[in-house]
């Protein structure tokens, strides 16, 4: 007897209908076809475990389990529900008339409780385009599902629980989310502000700009002057997400499995840290099986490099592509695969490896030549990637202990808000560019016009800084944002002398 299921296959960020075939027949021996990997071959082990340990019978006729389509890799154990079911009613064991109404994914334990599993609400969206009538899935993942409308996601405990479902034994009331109550419960939800740190007025102005731009940032300093402080603070002056962005970065995570049980959506952006030993396929992505890196997890977010120099050249090098491109392209013998990553990068470094080159008060000890050497292990390339240089200097006593009120993260957000709504009228024709640091370089000849003595002091400081034709752009997107944040229709040579300062720590001219 012949039955089928649903289930989905997720390639990137995005699902792909899978059906479950299985046939029992004459014979005794087990087959399944369909490109599995090792996880889904040794699902008949689960699946045996299971249906008896709940008081069904395995089949001891031949069994085959057939995932169609044949050409696409099946990979993970999130077919062992689906498989279960099929065999079981393939046995004449269960009727379940609906079966091949729902799309069905959970890995199962030998017990017959369910795992929760990876990339859930790709498949509640692929199911809902499908036109099915619900998900039936793992309870501890029904939340994440159900952010999706117009479909019904039935969680379920253990194997058990979803025959009596289908067998009409038992009602499961669909589950319901409003998506707007929780997107609105945890906006802007952060655990740090503004309003903790003295001090490092400078360096509040550039992270303003940057939040208010899109744009990247490098800080250096030595050691302890809050570098690490600061940008944990960056996402908290960003713009809230948008419900579609929100989507979209909740999609990242779940496929990658970072979402957690009984998590929904996610509401604020993300800060991503990686440690200097990440390798590349970490960083960007990729592996054996696909997986999303830091930067596609930081996508709509920060990710933060701490101590940048320690991280291997081959590392910071792959990511010079998709910081321009903001998507990242795994490409694989049978399968391309594309991973968003538009993604704001904080980075910060000490200025030499003693860390006190250019302190106010401690003297470096480097050897002559080690600061440049030392800065010279991030690539020139990549710094002309980065819009801001920011140097940081540690906050004397009196700051620390003043009881002066600074400014919550809630008023700059409210300034980078109101900068980044003049951004959105800019841009409204233009789909794929939502901030200033987005504009390619013939549309920044156009929206950054500057008078003749703005012109001259530009071509100094060029000359001066040795600064190349991609920073040059960098400088004229920074004014923009500066313009923007005075609510200035022009740039003024002020706005372009401020953001001309922020490459004064290029190499050539920082480390003598």
């Amino acid at each position: 007897m012949l039955a089928k299921t649903f289930g989905a296959a997720v390639y990137g960020v995005d699902a792909r209908l899978i059906t479950i075939e299985v046939n029992v027949g004459q014979g005794t021996k087990f087959f399944m076809s369909g490109l599995p990997d090792s996880a889904v071959k040794e699902s008949e082990h689960r699946v045996e475990s299971a249906i008896k340990y709940h008081g069904f019978a395995m089949p001891r006729n031949k069994v085959v389990v057939n995932l169609a389509p044949a050409d696409i890799k099946k990979e993970g154990s999130a077919y062992d529900l689906p498989i279960a079911l099929s065999m079981l009613k393939a046995a004449g064991q269960i009727r379940a008339g609906e079966l091949d109404k729902y799309v069905i994914m959970g890995e199962l334990s030998l017990d017959g409780d369910l795992r929760p599993i990876k990339g859930v609400l790709p498949i509640a969206i692929e199911a809902r385009k499908n036109k099915f009538k619900g998900f039936v899935l793992p309870k501890e993942n029904a939340k994440e599902a159900a952010i999706v409308n117009d479909i019904d996601v039935i969680g379920v405990s253990n194997i058990k629980e979803a025959v009596d479902f289908f067998e009409g034994d038992i009602a499961i009331d669909p589950l319901e989310v409003d998506t707007r109550d929780v997107f609105m419960a945890e906006l802007n939800n952060y655990d740090v502000d503004f309003k903790d740190v003295q001090g490092q007025e400078n360096i509040k102005r550039a992270l303003e700009i940057a939040a208010a731009g899109g744009h990247n940032v490098i800080m250096i300093g030595p050691p302890g002057a809050g570098k690490t402080m600061l940008a944990k603070r960056l996402s908290s002056i960003l713009p809230p997400l948008s419900l579609h962005e929100a989507l979209e970065t909740t999609k990242i995570h779940s496929v990658a499995g970072k979402l957690g049980s009984n998590s929904s959506l996610i509401s604020t952006r993300p800060y991503r840290s990686p440690h200097h030993t990440i390798s590349d396929v970490a960083l960007v992505g990729g592996g054996g099986n696909p997986q999303p890196g830091e930067i596609s997890l930081s996508h709509n977010g920060v990710l933060f490099l701490d101590e940048l120099p320690e991280f291997k050249r081959t590392v910071l090098e792959v990511m010079r592509q998709p910081m321009e491109e903001r998507r990242v392209t795994i490409s694989r013998a049978r399968v391309s695969l594309d991973y968003p990553a538009n993604f704001m990068l904080i980075a910060s470094m000490n200025p030499c490896p003693c860390g006190y080159y250019n302190h106010p008060e401690k003297e470096c000890v480097c050897a002559p030549g080690v600061v440049q050497r030392y800065l010279s292990k991030v690539s020139g390339p990549l710094l002309d990637r980065i819009d801001l240089h920011v140097e940081v200097t540690p906050v004397s006593f009196d700051e620390m202990t003043a009881n002066r009120k600074t400014e919550s993260s809630e008023e700059i957000r409210n300034r980078v808000i109101k900068a980044r709504e003049r951004q959105a009228i800019r841009f409204k024709d233009k789909e794929a560019i939502h901030s200033n640091a987005m504009m390619p370089s013939q549309m920044v000849k156009d929206v950054c016009e500057i008078q003749e003595a703005g012109r001259t002091l530009l071509k100094t400081a060029m000359e001066k800084l040795g600064l190349s034709a991609r920073a040059y752009d960098r400088i004229l997107k920074v004014s923009r944002t500066i313009a923007d944040l005075a609510d200035s229709d022009e740039i003024k040579i002020e706005h372009l002398a401020e953001a001309i300062q922020y490459r004064s720590l290029d190499r050539e001219g920082w480390a003598g």
